[in-house]
């Protein structure tokens, strides 16, 4: 028979499947296409990945140095807390002048609490305490609280400054910044 030739019953003749292992011509460019769909997708996850690699992260935390507000502002012999969640500090006067504590434990970093009713600072979490000057007296701190740079900005301001930092222990209470002198 041939190609023009049509058998009796009227059935063209059927077309011979391919082998088994063999792929037909639309399993392979089906094939193909999901490749390159595959191909495409990772390439642009890459890519992305690389833009991604060009802008760093950002965090967004409260500036290392600020202004508190005027002396006059500070009740003498109290503890402010104001800057207590904002900055992580704790603005105390003296009858002489200012200082300011890290609201950091030496321990093992968590944040103790004011209690004023006892004039101590005490760490919830081993027990460390503090007297109002950050001297530690109880509890397993080894050391006393840290103070940040205190000094008084031109515009008569308290200037904070959380970049220089002063260690009882090394001897650095003494030097300048440390404490401000301030009596009016």
């Amino acid at each position: 028979m041939t190609k023009s030739e049509t058998p009796a019953d009227g059935i063209p003749p059927a077309v011979p499947a391919p082998l088994r292992g063999q792929t037909s011509r639309r399993g392979f460019i089906s094939g193909i296409a999901v490749a390159w769909t595959v191909f495409t997708g990772a390439s642009l996850g890459m890519l992305g990945a690389c833009v991604r690699f060009l802008f760093p992260n950002v965090l967004y935390e409260p500036p290392q140095e600020f202004k508190a507000g005027f002396p006059s502002e500070f009740a003498v012999g109290m503890v402010d807390e104001r800057f207590k969640a904002a900055y992580g500090v704790w603005m105390v006067r003296e009858t002489t002048g200012f200082y300011v504590l890290s609201t950091v434990c030496t321990h093992l970093g968590c944040t103790p609490n004011w209690l004023p009713s006892d004039e101590k600072f005490k760490c919830p979490c081993h027990g460390s305490g503090f007297v109002r000057t950050g001297i530690n007296i109880e509890g397993p701190a080894p050391r006393p609280l840290e103070r940040y740079k205190i000094t008084l900005a031109e515009d008569g301001q308290i200037l904070v400054d959380k970049n220089t930092k002063y260690q009882e222990e090394k001897g650095q209470w003494t030097q300048d910044g440390a404490y401000l002198f301030y009596t009016a």
